[in-house]
């Protein structure tokens, strides 16, 4: 129990770092580096909005992993993450990868239409399998972390 406190205070220091360098880039990094590749090429200015957006609630679903991984964090500090409890932060996981999994998919769909070079949709297409492969992971580890809380729950009830 002590290595675990050991490293969950560094985790939640990275987790901070993280959450707030995606914060800066939603508002102060995104918007003008959007603005500026409007300028120079003013044909695909129609695009910037959707992808600023798409960007930007991307980066949303990663903060929304770090929020709910600092509880999980939380939850292993207390001893309680055999518990109910928990589940509800996986799951708040699971479904923050799948929004991002949904947008992923958008902007390959519409990448794959549009664009004449094969790049942006193969590197799209990339992301869109590690990020299923991710969403599966998590769903496995919920369906252990659901099988551990009820073997804690049932050790419990006989000691």
């Amino acid at each position: 129990m002590l290595t675990t406190r050991r490293v969950v205070g560094p985790l939640r220091i990275l987790l901070a770092l993280a959450f707030a360098a995606l914060l800066v880039a939603q508002v102060a990094v995104l918007p003008p580096l959007w603005a500026e590749m409007a300028q120079e090429s003013p044909n695909s200015q129609f695009w910037r909005w959707g992808t600023l957006v798409g960007t930007i609630l991307g980066l949303a679903c990663v903060q929304v992993v770090i929020v709910c991984t600092w509880q999980l964090l939380t939850l292993v500090r207390d001893d309680r993450i055999f518990s109910d409890a928990s589940l509800v932060w996986v799951n708040a996981i699971v479904g923050a990868i799948g929004a991002a999994e949904l947008l992923l998919l958008g902007c390959f769909a519409w990448s794959a239409l549009t664009w004449e070079h094969p790049g942006l949709p193969v590197a799209l297409l990339v992301m869109l399998v590690a990020g299923a492969a991710l969403g599966l992971l998590v769903v496995v580890l919920r369906a252990l972390l659901r099988q551990a809380t009820t073997l804690r729950a049932d050790l419990d009830g006989v000691i």
